[in-house]
């Protein structure tokens, strides 16, 4: 069903092709794992969350506005979990505080045209590596903002803490991976 729009997809599941949805899944699955991953950083709890995301999305396949995109519906549904289980995690290992300290921005130097493309990828591997060293809790605000960019009122809602938590969270975060892009490996 490679040529079928996932929006024929999406009538198909509900008129009860388990085989339409398989394909969604087939679709969606890196996404909604990448999304997962991001906010848990542990392979096997994505990997559960996602399963579980796609199982929800099935069972939930009638909230579904059939008009807009499927993919960031069930991402958005595998975050929430994903969050779920985040808070849960937390609320058994609350997170240590950090210390406040100041930061010196790194100058951003015109990357070399011949090395540009390895220098992408070599900071793409620091980022998610960043991200991963991440606390749980800063992870998440991250992938909420800059992953599945939601604004600091739905971060808040969807997270149970008030809006300056947010906003502490999301500096303290980028504060860090600042930090940890600057001082290298």
């Amino acid at each position: 069903m490679a040529d079928v729009s996932e929006q024929e997809l999406v009538r198909l599941t509900r008129s009860g092709s388990l085989d339409a949805y398989g394909d969604l899944v087939r679709r969606h699955q890196n996404g909604v794992f990448g999304a997962c991953y991001r906010v848990l950083g542990n392979r096997e709890e994505a990997e559960d969350v996602t399963q579980e995301a796609f199982l929800r999305g099935y069972q939930r396949l009638h909230q579904y506005d059939a008009e807009r995109p499927f993919g960031p519906w069930i991402r958005r549904v595998g975050a929430n979990l994903a969050l779920n289980r985040l808070a849960h995690n937390l609320a058994i290992h609350p997170p240590a505080l950090e210390l406040e300290e100041e930061v010196d921005w790194p100058e951003q130097a015109e990357p070399d045209p011949v090395h540009a493309a390895a220098e992408q990828l070599e900071l793409q591997r620091r980022l998610q590596q960043a991200l991963l060293e991440l606390p749980a809790h800063y992870r998440g605000v991250i992938e909420l903002r800059h992953f599945q960019e939601m604004n600091y009122q739905e971060i808040a809602a969807a997270l149970r803490i008030p809006l300056s938590d947010v906003k502490s969270h999301l500096f303290r975060a980028r504060r860090a991976l600042a930090r940890s892009l600057r001082d290298g490996p």
